[in-house]
């Protein structure tokens, strides 16, 4: 092979280790130490690659440590890489204990309609979470970065929020036909009202909207709140409905009347939101089947911050599969043309 094939060979081997790092929950500074050792080696020249290899200096060149030197060194050699390895068994095996109509369900997914890029809370450019959606085999993407009122999410002002569309607008042709899609992950706020321009939210493929603040709001005010912004017409999911968190730094779930916010969401077309995040996992399976007996709509969703994490859908569809709900109720089975709004498929 030649050096820039190698080359390619290193970069793509570093990005996969990442990638399952990020899938399994890793600690963040692992998985940037190996997409930081990516972006080094893919500016490199490929034959001082090789220089370096050679003489065992490849830890010389910057954001490359012993572990990634030692990786990229056997890439560029051909020779196996344990750490891909070992990463790639323990993914096999996950997949392999998905109930068969979790695993049809998921199948059948040829999008994610909520993910953040680096615009906002996100831990990657938006090139690096579409790259990971392509090799997933999907055909679309939404960019949901969070509204202005998320300040610590560093939320994007109607004019960052003009930029990104701009941004995306001009990635389009490269990675067509996949479609990315744009969108916003819009805060709801205390009055129900979306935290963005209307006249922008018009211009948007999909828009999320979700509580981020005053999580313990009121059970009656929190649903006056959520009906009210299900029922704004430039809403189309009602992103991780509870609030809640699972994991970590544990936080209870909100409180409202979930059967007047689904008969909502099913009145007016708005899917809800099966979160894959495992700190997250909203709805909880209560709630999930009140969902269900209203008749609503659902999009399963990983609201990846992250490219790995763009794999976690497998955990929406076992819950999805768990209530009886097949891939004619889920928004993201369907082609891109049925889920952008305004008509723009």
């Amino acid at each position: 092979m030649s050096a820039e094939e190698d080359q390619d060979r290193a970069v793509a081997t570093l990005r996969r280790i990442a990638f399952l790092l990020e899938r399994a929950q890793a600690t963040s500074y692992r998985s940037e130490a190996y997409r930081a050792a990516a972006r080094t080696v893919e500016r490199e020249d490929g034959r001082r690659l090789r220089t370096l290899a050679a003489a065992g200096a490849l830890s010389d060149l910057p954001a490359v440590g012993a572990r990634t030197a030692e990786v990229v060194s056997r890439a560029l050699a051909g020779r196996p890489v344990p750490t891909l390895d070992e990463l790639e068994d323990e993914a096999a095996a996950q997949d392999a204990t998905l109930s068969p109509a979790a695993a049809a369900l998921h199948a059948a997914l040829r999008g994610d309609l909520h993910s953040h890029t680096d615009a906002s809370d996100g831990a990657a450019p938006v090139q690096e979470m579409v790259l990971a959606e392509l090799e997933l085999g999907r055909d679309y993407l939404a960019v949901t970065d969070h509204s202005p009122r998320l300040t610590v999410a560093h939320g994007l002002s109607a004019a960052r929020l003009r930029a990104q569309l701009d941004q995306l607008a001009a990635l389009g042709p490269a990675v067509a036909p996949f479609r990315v899609l744009c969108g916003i992950e819009v805060d709801i706020l205390e009055d129900g009202t979306l935290d963005q321009d209307p006249d922008l939210l018009d211009r948007l493929d999909v828009v999320v909207a979700s509580v981020h603040s005053q999580l313990r709001m009121d059970r009656a005010a929190m649903t006056r709140r959520m009906v009210a912004a299900v029922r704004d017409p430039d809403t189309d999911v009602l992103g991780h409905c509870t609030g809640r968190r699972v994991l970590g730094k544990q936080r209870p779930a909100s409180e409202f009347d979930a059967r007047a916010v689904f008969d909502a969401c099913a009145e007016h077309g708005v899917a809800v939101e099966i979160n894959c995040r495992p700190d997250r996992l909203d709805p909880p399976h209560d709630l999930l089947q009140v969902a269900v007996d209203a008749g609503c709509d659902f999009s399963i969703d990983s609201d990846a911050h992250a490219p790995g994490q763009l794999d976690w859908l497998r955990t929406g569809c076992e819950r999805a599969a768990a209530h009886g709900i097949g891939a004619d109720r889920v928004l993201n089975t369907r082609p891109a043309s049925q889920v952008a709004r305004r008509g723009k498929g």
